[in-house]
């Protein structure tokens, strides 16, 4: 991982908030699902050694990052592969809101090499934002734990 900050965790009493930083709106995506992996286990740990391509679809930006990190939570949890490597191809506006098209590289669940650390229930939209800046766009978003 380079050194430029992809994500932090944020103040919360009873969950994990976090705040995820993108050049583009892609790349903040890529980070809130990297700070998600790196809530249930060690992210270095996982191996990019098998691909998937997800393609989802949202009524609004956030209803997509919701989606995103549900699906992958989902993916997670009926088929235990755990993700390291996230890369956008695009987002795209449609008729009906907004497209996600996305590689996801992992590996099998071994909890020999990845150690648990908080179990993730569900995304949750509460105080959820979506900030775009010319050079940066920032996500926040609270995971139930």
């Amino acid at each position: 991982m380079s050194k430029e900050k992809k994500f932090e965790f944020l103040e919360h009493r009873a969950d994990v908030y976090i705040k995820a930083y993108g050049k583009s709106l892609e790349n903040a995506f890529e980070n809130a699902a990297l700070a998600t992996f790196e809530t249930m286990t060690e992210i270095n740990e996982i191996e990019p050694k098998h691909e998937e391509t997800i393609k989802l679809e949202g009524f609004d930006v956030k209803a997509l990052l919701y989606n995103w990190l549900e699906a992958l939570l989902i993916k997670y949890e009926t088929t235990e592969y755990l993700y390291s490597r996230f890369r956008i191809k695009k987002i795209e506006k449609a008729d009906n809101g907004y497209k996600l098209t996305a590689n996801i590289q992992g590996e099998k669940f071994n909890p020999k090499k990845h150690p648990q650390k908080v179990g993730v229930k569900a995304i949750t939209y509460h105080r959820m934002e979506i900030i775009k800046n010319p050079s940066q766009t920032i996500v926040k978003f609270i995971l139930d734990i």
